[in-house]
């Protein structure tokens, strides 16, 4: 019998395969590009391994790429086709069985059966970053933090990969808001691994969600080539960068990061990184800061994509750029569209299970906001977001990428006169980021909008700093 290096043993296995599935497992912890190419010389391999089809329909979904998860459904549909289920030992019937669900879309189900295998398997790595992605891909805050605490005891202290669980569950716990220990847990991991860049990443959002923009920037600039290059998580800690620069005033070096890394003119169109670059120039424009031919590129990436029903979060962010861009037509088109497709039954099996809740009650308000506030129509925005706005997590992504469409219902408050609302919102957000330069102005623009600062006057466009 051929085991992993946790000590699990494999199923239809070879120890040539065994150690490419160790290879891959590893990558994939650290977010390194060779997990893809490890995971194909597995399947060569071993092209029944359970956990190593698995492994490949996990890949085929997490990048939130539509081409992508049909891909890897056919593979392993195909596989799957003639497979004896009883025959496979629990943990890889239990790996068989979250793919299945993870490619029929059933982000819950599939994130429940991952939960049940680490309860009885928590050395496996695999199961435990699957899990924790689909966390994050639903915004479950607690399960994103509970999972991995609930398996580290199992974890000894000097074990090469404790760090990378760590990282995980330094983000899990800032996404709790517990912001004192996941820094401490998430610096534990970097000085594990200096490059694991999902734990400079949960330690970057404890910068964030402090207000703490300075830091965040001297910790990220102190570890330049650690999380920049060699891994795909570099475009979204730019992302990060290029926030904690806005905050500081610092626009200009906000839009080179776009410019050279968030959205560079040789950019691969993908999903994940088309929405930082749209969460970005949305923040600008929230500003009054309009980006019009930077609008209009991003735009022009989103619509080649032209990606069917997926993932709400992405379609968000899709028409974040089309509204950007001046067109309203397209967004209307998108809108249109999710709209037809929940009318529409589902087909068994589809991947899309989840994404029709989250599209319904998340995704197509918020879209529906997005075209209200380009048409100025901000009593609109605030009858549609404030009723939502402590359920945006339901559709995915941090508190961080969350906090656009938070700035767009305060900005519409303001626009609208809803003093009361704007201050609430404010006194909310204060209270989390008390040294916020966005606060503290927005705060000065709310007292002269209601007479009691020392100008009158109207409410203006979000400041500027810089």
């Amino acid at each position: 019998m051929v085991n992993d290096r946790y000590g699990h043993a494999l199923h239809e296995a070879t120890a040539e395969g065994a150690g490419h599935l160790d290879r891959a497992v590893e990558a994939l912890l650290f977010f390194r590009p060779d997990v893809g190419p490890a995971v194909e010389e597995l399947l060569l391999a071993d092209p029944a391994s359970p956990v190593g089809q698995a492994f490949a329909a996990y890949l085929g979904v997490l990048g939130t790429e539509p081409a992508d998860a049909a891909a890897a459904r056919r593979r392993f549909d195909a596989y799957a086709s003639g497979l004896d289920r009883t025959a496979l030992p629990p943990r890889e019937r239990l790996h068989t069985a979250a793919a299945e669900a993870l490619l029929a879309g059933d982000l819950g189900r599939a994130s429940g059966v991952l939960e049940e295998l680490t309860l009885a398997y928590p050395r496996d790595a695999l199961a435990l970053f699957v899990g924790h992605q689909l966390d994050f891909l639903t915004g479950d805050a607690p399960r994103l933090r509970d999972r991995i605490g609930g398996a580290l005891s199992a974890w000894d202290a000097d074990d090469p990969h404790r760090g990378p669980l760590l990282g995980m569950y330094a983000f899990g716990l800032e996404e709790s808001g517990q912001y004192d220990r996941a820094e401490a847990v998430g610096q534990e991991a970097v000085d594990r691994n200096p490059r694991d860049v999902w734990a400079i990443h949960a330690v970057v959002h404890t910068h964030e969600m402090r207000g703490r923009f300075d830091d965040g920037v001297a910790y990220l600039d102190a570890r330049t080539a650690d999380w920049t290059d060699g891994n795909f998580l570099s475009v979204h800690n730019w992302w990060h960068y290029a926030l904690f620069a806005l905050e500081t005033g610092d626009t200009a070096t906000a839009l080179r990061v776009h410019d050279t890394s968030l959205h560079p003119s040789e950019s691969a169109g993908l999903a994940m990184q088309l929405l930082d670059a749209s969460a970005l120039l949305w923040r600008l424009h929230l500003a009054g800061a309009e980006q019009t031919a930077r609008w209009e590129a991003l735009a022009d990436a989103w619509a080649l994509r032209d990606d069917p029903a997926f993932y709400a979060f992405n379609d968000v962010h899709a028409v974040m750029a089309y509204v950007g861009a001046g067109r309203p037509a397209a967004a209307e088109r998108l809108i249109a569209e999710r709209e037809r497709w929940l009318r529409e039954p589902g087909t068994p099996g589809e991947f899309t299970v989840s994404n029709r809740a989250m599209t319904a009650d998340i995704g197509l308000p918020v879209c529906r906001a997005l075209l209200a506030h380009a048409r100025g129509d901000h009593a609109a925005v605030v009858d549609i977001l404030q009723p939502i706005r402590r359920r945006l997590h339901e559709y995915g992504g941090s508190h961080a990428q969350r906090d656009a469409v938070q700035k767009t219902l305060l900005e519409s408050a303001l626009a609208a006169g809803r003093h009361d609302l704007a201050r609430a919102l404010l006194s909310e957000r204060s209270g989390l980021r008390p040294d916020s330069p966005y606060n503290r102005l927005t705060q000065a623009r709310l007292a002269a909008a209601r007479g009691t600062g020392p100008t009158g006057g109207p409410v203006g466009p979000a400041p500027m700093r810089g």
